[in-house]
């Protein structure tokens, strides 16, 4: 019996893939800081009382959010 399964390519053209969230806002975080990250992107989890676990809870389910990351983040390593 032979398979006929074509690999999933639907994530050729995507930038991020292969790249966790944690390490895109591990990077961010170590390039601006804290206050430069909430100056950029100003949401809460990065302005008042920041931390990674928080801020990936927040991100994790705010796709607004993890979009304006992942843009700053895209737009930032281009650079």
């Amino acid at each position: 019996m032979t398979d006929n399964i074509k690999p999933d390519n639907s994530q050729d053209n995507n930038p991020l893939h292969g790249i966790r969230l944690i390490d895109v806002l591990e990077f961010l975080v170590e390039k601006y800081g804290w206050e430069g990250l909430g100056y950029k992107i100003n949401i809460n989890c990065f302005t008042n009382n920041p931390s990674i676990n928080s801020s990936l809870k927040f991100l994790r389910k705010t796709q607004w959010a993890r979009d304006k990351v992942e843009k700053l983040y895209l737009n930032t390593v281009k650079n």
